[in-house]
This record gives C-alpha cells, sequence and structure tokens, in this order.
C-alpha cells in the first residue's frame, strides 16, 4: 500500500483535516522548499548534510548529494509531487557512477557548495570526528523525498533493505497550512531510522591505517611506486608533479610547512591554489601515506609527528632508495 500523510487540526474540539497545498498557498517548490531543505537538512535525516546541490554525475546532474557522520556519501533524490518508481533506478544509476569518486573530487564539489574544505564541514558538522582517520565514499546511501509514493516503490524499498541490506529509503513531506497561518513541514519515513542507521553501522568499513613501512625487494618497490603515480588520482598527481620532485630536489628533511610553501609557488599544474587549500592537499596525501595498503610509500618516503599525534611532518625520502626514485620519475617523464 502507498503511504499517505493525513493531518487534522483541532479547532474548537472538532477535527478539521487539513489539505492545502504549495501551490494553494503560493508556495513554489523550487523557490521555497529547497530553500527550507537546505537550511535544515535534518528533515532528511538525524545525520546528514548537504555538500552539493545539481551535481554532475555520468547520468545526469543529480539534486543533493549529503554526506552522514560515518563518510558516507548520500544521493538525495527530490521529486516535488509523487516518488515514481522509475525514480529507484535514477537514484541506483547516480550511485554507480559516485561510488568511484575520491576525496579529492567530493572535496571540490564540497567547497563549491559550502565555501569550507571537506575536512573543516565534516569537523564542524559532526561531534567526535577524527579527521586523519576518518574514511570517506565507502559505501553510498539512497534517499529519495517527495510528497507521495508509488506502491510498488515503496514495496521495492522494503524488499531491498531487508533482503540486501541497501541503505535506502523514502522521505515523505506533508506541507501544512493551519487556519491560522501558520506553515508546517512534517515528515515520515519508509524505513524507520534506527533500522537505517543500524545497517550503515554494518556496512561500515573503516580504512585500516598503519605507520610500518613495507619490506619489499628493490625490483617490487619500484614496480608499485610506478604503478601508483601513474594512477589518474589527484593526491598521487601531486606527489608526482610536487612532492616527490621537491623532495628529491632538497635531499632534506621537508617541514609540512615547506612543502605547503612549495605547493603554493609551484602549484600552478594542479590550478590556483590558496594556502588553506595548500594544506588540505598535504592531508589528503598524508592520509594516502598512512593506509595500511599504502606501506610501500612508507617504505620510500619517511616522516614523524614532531608536533601533533595526528599530523604528519619532516618527510623525506629513505636515502636507501634515492636512486630508485629517480629511476621511476624519470621512466614517467
Amino acid at each position: 500500500m502507498a503511504t499517505e500523510i493525513k493531518t487534522w487540526e483541532i479547532v474548537e474540539d472538532r477535527l478539521s483535516e487539513i489539505n492545502t497545498t504549495l501551490i494553494d498557498s503560493g508556495r513554489k517548490e523550487k523557490e521555497h522548499l529547497e530553500k527550507w531543505l537546505k537550511t535544515e537538512s535534518e528533515i532528511l535525516g538525524s545525520d546528514i548534510k548537504i555538500i552539493g546541490e545539481q551535481v554532475y554525475t555520468l547520468s545526469g546532474p543529480l539534486d543533493y548529494l549529503g554526506i552522514d557522520k560515518k563518510g558516507n556519501l548520500v544521493i538525495i533524490e527530490l521529486k516535488r509531487d509523487r516518488l515514481p518508481r522509475e525514480a529507484l533506478a535514477q537514484a541506483i544509476d547516480y550511485a554507480s557512477d559516485i561510488s568511484s569518486w575520491e576525496r579529492d573530487k567530493i572535496n571540490e564539489i564540497c567547497f563549491n557548495y559550502t565555501s569550507q574544505s571537506l575536512d573543516d564541514f565534516i569537523t564542524e558538522s559532526f561531534e567526535n570526528i577524527d579527521i586523519d582517520n576518518f574514511s570517506i565514499n565507502d559505501s553510498q546511501r539512497l534517499l529519495l523525498v517527495g510528497f507521495s509514493i508509488d506502491s510498488a516503490l515503496s514495496r521495492m524499498i522494503e524488499w531491498l533493505s531487508d533482503k540486501y541490506d541497501l541503505v535506502i529509503n523514502a522521505i515523505l513531506l506533508k506541507y501544512i497550512r493551519t487556519s491560522s497561518g501558520n506553515e508546517l513541514l512534517s515528515r515520515t519515513a519508509i524505513i524507520p531510522e534506527d533500522v537505517e542507521n543500524a545497517k550503515i553501522d554494518k556496512k561500515k568499513n573503516k580504512i585500516e591505517m598503519s605507520d610500518e613501512p613495507g619490506v619489499y625487494e628493490e625490483y617490487e618497490l619500484k614496480e608499485l611506486l610506478f604503478q601508483y603515480l601513474q594512477r589518474n588520482l589527484w593526491s598521487s598527481r601531486r606527489m608526482k608533479i610536487i612532492m616527490i620532485p621537491y623532495l628529491l630536489k632538497t635531499q632534506k628533511t621537508v617541514s609540512r610547512e615547506e612543502l605547503k610553501q612549495e605547493f603554493l609557488k609551484n602549484g600552478g599544474e594542479l590550478g590556483g591554489i590558496d594556502s588553506k587549500q595548500a594544506g588540505i592537499y598535504i592531508s589528503l596525501i598524508s592520509n594516502q601515506l598512512g593506509q595500511k595498503k599504502n606501506d610501500f610509500l612508507r617504505q620510500i618516503i619517511m616522516y614523524d609527528y614532531p608536533t601533533y599525534h595526528w599530523e604528519k611532518d619532516n618527510f623525506k625520502i629513505n636515502p636507501e632508495y634515492f636512486e630508485l626514485v629517480k629511476e621511476v620519475m624519470l621512466s614517467i617523464k
């Protein structure tokens, strides 16, 4: 059965059903509804914050992109009337593209929408977040928002959630204007929020971090570094274009601040950047260095924690592999 929200106002001890609509009250979906959702995203869920609007994907523009306190991206598709079952296929299509997005791309989307870096936005939006060990986009959530829903879509959402643990939900809104002129916006969810959160916890896989270097033979190390620097990832590109050439040139330990200045000085190839963005780039590189799977990078690039236990600093190339790194850089060029 399709879900329907009905509301009654108590007037002189009698129930009077309210059937007002946005249109009846001179409210426009684009001008007013979307503004309300952006100013108070909690109506979508207690742990969801919006980081992008009309976000381009390979399947077309996504209405809203959100993030939750576990680092999952939330595909938010808004229908200004009834949610048809086709909305599910559309949301899955968006998710299939977004699932491959790297942290750098998500950071750019967040900055364009909020004027904050992704790390700053997450830190301010959610309490008790260890941002250096906070993984992004390990999983995706689908959220369909409308004013009513096809019975077939409601049935499919419940089936996918129950049988396949897909983190999917539909939020149904109800606009209310009382006889006294007060305006209300209520919501109901197809899947209870505690059930949805349990599925999120079940799916969350934290990226393992480590400071232990690898123990590869030189021929293995050379191949691993070559393959990594050839990847089309923002952090690997920044290491290839800025960080590693600078460490090779200086042949000494380089502080975080010195590396930031090098990004500001020679980061033109990466696009115009300011001091704040340079700091973000170094944090993203530090995250790559700290991921357990990237132990080959820690075998080559050394660092320590002179100021904070969570902030890598004092980077240098392991002297044992200096010539190896030079050979790899020359082969890439």
